[in-house]
């Protein structure tokens, strides 16, 4: 089985605003995401970048409309057109974080125990100042507004270690491996399609056993 391995470059923290317009994206290769489940032919791919105080994600996804209609965060997202992270940065833990982030750009992020297959995900508490994440989406040839026809659209989103507490191994030390995956579901034709950086976890993204590696500059 091919190992899903992403060296991320340390980078100065920096202005999102939601199309990757930034410089600092220029230090990341972009990796395509592979379709693991459904029937939409939707291209999608992705970079991450590391500062001091978090990690950076930019993914860009092709599509025709935007199947989501949802607007509040910390809501079931997930049932719409969405991307999601996946970071497990301490593995002698059953303990890993989640964030989803939808084209209206409405968020969910989530600690997950799982065990044994049994999980649920926990809300942060004294979400706010430095524990807050930073995000922006942006859509190419449409509205930006519910269902509306498109050509494409981008997340990009910034995940602050001081959140990840309690996980250990972070803030993460040059070198350090965590365990991560990121994915994408689409609902354009009616049942999910669905994307994997590391397409060894199938369609249960929470096979995190099978999640591939980030290597931090």
């Amino acid at each position: 089985m091919e190992t899903c391995e992403r060296r991320v470059p340390r980078v100065a923290d920096f202005t999102l605003d939601g199309g990757g317009t930034a410089a600092a994206w220029r230090q990341a290769a972009w990796t395509p995401l592979t379709r693991v489940n459904g029937d939409a032919p939707y291209a999608t791919r992705a970079k991450v970048l590391a500062s001091n105080a978090g990690v950076y994600f930019l993914v860009e996804c092709d599509d025709q409309r935007l199947t989501c209609t949802i607007t509040g965060d910390s809501q079931n997202i997930f049932t719409e057109d969405v991307v999601e992270v996946f970071l497990w940065p301490d593995q002698r833990r059953d303990l890993y974080f989640e964030y989803e982030i939808s084209p209206l750009n409405a968020e969910l992020c989530i600690l997950v125990p799982n065990h044994g297959g049994r999980f649920h995900g926990w809300l942060p508490w004294h979400y706010e100042g430095e524990r807050r994440t930073r995000h922006a989406t942006s859509v190419r040839g449409g509205p930006h507004q519910a269902l509306a026809t498109v050509t494409g659209w981008t997340a990009e989103f910034f995940i602050p270690f001081a959140l990840l507490v309690p996980l250990e191994n972070t803030p993460p030390a040059p070198g350090a491996r965590w365990r991560a995956n990121l994915y994408r579901i689409d609902y354009d034709t009616g049942a999910a399609t669905q994307w994997a950086w590391c397409p060894h976890t199938g369609a249960n993204f929470h096979a995190f056993r099978q999640f591939g590696t980030f290597i931090f500059d």
